[in-house]
């Protein structure tokens, strides 16, 4: 069976416990690892044998999420990383960064923030994909001035093929002709009046699809370097037929702040990897297969994303909602926006709040 980071719980309730090598393999506690008793750990601190041991067990506690780390340099018996873990790996278990902060129990807090960027990056290099999966890219937009940066990000997409297929809504190609010029991705595109109901401007963009996966993006938001990469993979652990993030990091820019939303409809304020019936609309990904067969973007021009998950549903699919660290929703006025809210509403749900544009370090935006 596949391990899976299901159920990562945010805020642990516990410290950090011990992994070390037994006569019967990898232990905690003198007994084997079990990924649901081991939830509430804040992690594993690993003790190392004194020779080479089979890495197997480490990685499926990666797979699931737990973080785990190597005791301080210099320790005593167990001191940093032995030579014969692979480089990777050993770098990523020698970070110890994010245990400096200290945990306060809280949704809020910092270091919980810094312990899940921690495991998400173990999980990366345990659930490895297999070749580069080929990914369309479906983006609608009005906005010509958003084009450019939304294809920058896109360009820097890592692990995976990239084609856009842009829908131009009221939009002339000669508007956008200069950035699409400049990036060295495939694109293609329709254009679509401005009466032409959002929902169809998707859906005319994805018919050009040929990726393994059609993936929708907003023109202005943001998107870490990895977010398509960590979409596709959760597709592959999960077995979900429509993947997504938590819509969880706001940059509401009239107030130039950053808040964080940890807490759902559904209840899972402590859980991060969830089976769900939404997700953030511009993060969907599904097969191009499950596409056409669910239907396409609902013909309308508000809701699209709503309705395109509560047709996905009632079709069968399952919905999987994976971290949203690599996903930042830029929020204006709420007349610049499909999804229509107040920014006081987002200052109301905030788990966290901070000054600036401050996303979790996995997005790596520059300073």
């Amino acid at each position: 069976m596949t391990v899976t980071p299901c159920g990562f719980t945010r805020t642990p309730a516990k410290g950090l416990a011990r992994l070390h090598w037994s006569d019967a393999g990898w232990a905690v506690d003198g007994h084997a690892p079990d990924v649901a008793e081991l939830r509430p750990l804040r992690g594993l601190e690993i003790e190392w044998p004194a020779g080479p041991v089979p890495l197997d067990g480490v990685l499926r506690l990666a797979a699931a999420g737990v973080p785990l780390v190597a005791p301080e340099a210099g320790a005593p018996d167990a001191g940093s990383v032995p030579g014969w873990v692979p480089d990777d790996l050993a770098r990523l278990l020698a970070d110890r960064s994010w245990l400096a902060h200290v945990p306060d129990g809280t949704a809020r807090c910092l270091a919980d923030l810094r312990r899940e960027e921690h495991s998400v990056r173990l999980r990366r290099l345990a659930h490895r994909l297999p070749g580069t999966p080929a990914i369309s890219v479906v983006m609608a937009t009005k906005r010509p001035a958003l084009v450019a940066g939304a294809l920058a990000q896109m360009a820097r997409q890592r692990g995976v093929e990239v084609e856009v297929l842009l829908g131009l809504h009221g939009v002339s190609f000669e508007r956008v002709r200069q950035a699409v010029e400049e990036t060295g991705l495939r694109v293609a595109w329709v254009e679509a009046g401005a009466d032409v109901p959002f929902g169809q401007v998707l859906n005319d963009a994805a018919a050009l699809a040929v990726g393994e996966h059609v993936a929708k993006w907003d023109d202005d938001d943001w998107y870490g370097p990895d977010h398509l990469a960590d979409l596709v993979m959760a597709a592959g652990y999960s077995g979900a037929d429509v993947v997504g993030t938590a819509g969880e990091f706001f940059y509401l820019e009239p107030l130039h702040t950053t808040i964080r939303r940890t807490t759902f409809a559904s209840g899972a304020a402590y859980k991060s990897e969830v089976w769900s019936d939404h997700v953030a609309g511009g993060t969907i990904l599904t097969s191009r297969a499950k596409f056409h067969e669910i239907g396409g973007f609902p013909a309308q021009p508000r809701a699209v994303d709503r309705d395109f998950l509560k047709a996905a549903t009632e079709a069968g699919a399952r919905v999987y909602r994976t971290h949203g660290l690599g996903y930042v929703l830029r929020r204006t006025l709420s007349g610049g926006h499909t999804w229509q809210l107040p920014l006081a509403h987002f200052l109301k749900v905030a788990s966290s709040q901070w000054r600036g544009f401050r996303p979790s370090l996995l997005m790596e935006a520059a300073a």
